[in-house]
C-alpha cells in the first residue's frame, strides 16, 4: 500500500492520524450562504419594523413576516413531505422580496449594517410577537386536528 505523508494530507485539509474530513457538495456552501443572508434580512426587518420612517404597509408585511420566521412552528410542519419545506422556500422569501419594496433604502440599509452586528456578536432574535405566533399557530392546528377527528368519529 502506498502510505500518504503529512504533508499530502496537510494540503487535502486531513489532519495526521485522522481520517479526512467528509467533503460537501459544492451547493452546499451557496445554501449556508442564502441562510446566513435570509437570516440576515430577518433581522433587518425586524429593525425596520420600529424605525418612524417605514409605512404602516411594510410595517404589516414585516410584522407577520418576522413573526412566521422566527415562530418555532411553521403554517405548514417540515414533516409533511414537499410542502412543510415549500412553505419555508417560496412564503418567506416572497414575504421579505415585497417588504424590502415598500421600505426605504436608506432605512434598509442602516437596518441591515445593524443586524449584521448583532449577528457577528451572536445575538438572536427574541420577540413576544415570536411566542404569541407560536401559541397562535399551535391552536390553529389543534383545531384543525380536532375538527378532523371529528369529522371521522
Amino acid at each position: 500500500m502506498n502510505e500518504e505523508s503529512t504533508e499530502q494530507k496537510a494540503l487535502r485539509g486531513a489532519s495526521p492520524g485522522h481520517a479526512s474530513p467528509r467533503r460537501r457538495p459544492a451547493w452546499y456552501s451557496g445554501l449556508k450562504r442564502r441562510a446566513r443572508k435570509l437570516k440576515r434580512q430577518i433581522w433587518a426587518l425586524s429593525l425596520a419594523l420600529k424605525d418612524p420612517r417605514t409605512p404602516w404597509t411594510a410595517r404589516i408585511i414585516i410584522g407577520f413576516t418576522v413573526v412566521y420566521a422566527v415562530s418555532p412552528i411553521d403554517l405548514i410542519p417540515d414533516f409533511i413531505p414537499i410542502l412543510g419545506q415549500l412553505d419555508d422556500l417560496v412564503v418567506l422569501p416572497g414575504l421579505i422580496a415585497l417588504a424590502l419594496r415598500l421600505i426605504p433604502r436608506d432605512v434598509m440599509a442602516r437596518c441591515r449594517r445593524e443586524a449584521w452586528r448583532h449577528l457577528e456578536a451572536g445575538d438572536r432574535v427574541k420577540t413576544p410577537a415570536a411566542t404569541a405566533a407560536s401559541i397562535i399557530f399551535v391552536l390553529i392546528w389543534v383545531l384543525l386536528i380536532l375538527w378532523i377527528v371529528l369529522r371521522i368519529v
